[in-house]
């Protein structure tokens, strides 16, 4: 696969739209879920939220979305505290995309699914044909329109939940490992698609996730999060260190930096750093040959 992260883009400097400071949440056993997290997300930015399972990352983005009020902390959307906002306030802007797309598909066609938003919002029919065909073709689903849900792959319904949000003009999604169930190559498609729906439609993504491999080629931002609490967070160069560190919160490195870590120090291979990327392994490896 290409190296597509060099190059394509200067850092995010937008407005921030999120803000998170939640000090403790608990599910209704006591159980204690989640605790000091602290995060900030700008316009624009495409976040990744790492972490293995039972971490906290669903959870986290259910509250963000508004769908989880009780706990101890605030979060501020666009400066309003999100639990004084009405559903529908928040539900024009931040939608949230579940990690099983038949939890969130209902409709008999495409169609008809990614309208259901459009219509309950009030639009005249005009516009809802409109915005309907606008956010198919961004998830590149516009020839598939009468297609019925049953017969879609399941890359395809993931495809059709998130164009039911563009759909009703959502400018923040929240994704739940929106590249679980999918091959390598399917993966490599949903990434591709929301870098397209991040770059060039502006869409600010928040994603829940534990694949490693794909953080590093994709998103600006990483928080790492273990048993409910945020360890390591900032771009993928820096989180990503030394695989002890990721072991203690049941990861590891991309394939390729756990190569050249080992290559530098068990081979004694000099690297001035640890690449995420194959493009910069390459550019590494050959800097090295060349010493």
């Amino acid at each position: 696969m290409e190296d597509i992260k060099s190059g394509e883009r200067s850092a995010v400097s937008g407005r921030v739209r999120l803000t998170i400071d939640i000090r403790s949440f608990k599910y209704p056993d006591g159980t204690q879920a989640l605790s000091d997290i602290n995060m900030e997300i700008r316009k624009g930015e495409f976040i990744g939220i790492l972490g293995s399972n039972g971490s906290g990352k669903t959870t986290l983005l259910k509250i963000m979305d508004g769908l989880a009020k009780d706990y101890e902390g605030i979060i501020h959307f666009d400066g309003a505290d999100i639990r004084k906002l009405s559903p529908s306030d928040i539900y024009r802007k931040v939608g949230l995309i579940f990690q099983n797309p038949d939890d969130q598909l209902f409709a008999s066609t495409v169609f008809e699914d990614v309208a259901f938003g459009p219509i309950n919002m009030g639009f005249q029919e005009k516009e809802i044909v409109s915005r309907v065909n606008d956010a198919l073709k961004a998830v590149e689903m516009d020839r598939h329109t009468k297609k019925s849900i049953h017969n879609l792959s399941f890359g395809q319904k993931k495809r059709v939940c998130i164009a039911g949000l563009l759909a009703m003009g959502h400018e923040i999604l929240l994704l739940d490992e929106p590249t679980a169930g999918l091959d390598p190559m399917g993966e490599y498609k949903m990434m591709r698609l929301l870098t397209k729906l991040n770059r060039q439609n502006s869409v600010t993504i928040v994603m829940a996730t534990h694949s490693v491999d794909l953080v590093p080629l994709f998103l600006d931002r990483l928080y790492i999060l273990s048993k409910g609490r945020i360890v390591r967070e900032g771009i993928p160069e820096k989180v990503f260190t030394a695989p002890d560190e990721m072991a203690n919160v049941k990861l590891r490195l991309p394939q390729i930096a756990e190569l050249i870590y080992k290559l530098k120090n068990e081979d004694g291979l000099s690297f001035e750093k640890i690449p995420l990327t194959i493009g910069e392994a390459r550019r590494e490896i050959l800097e090295t040959l060349r010493l």
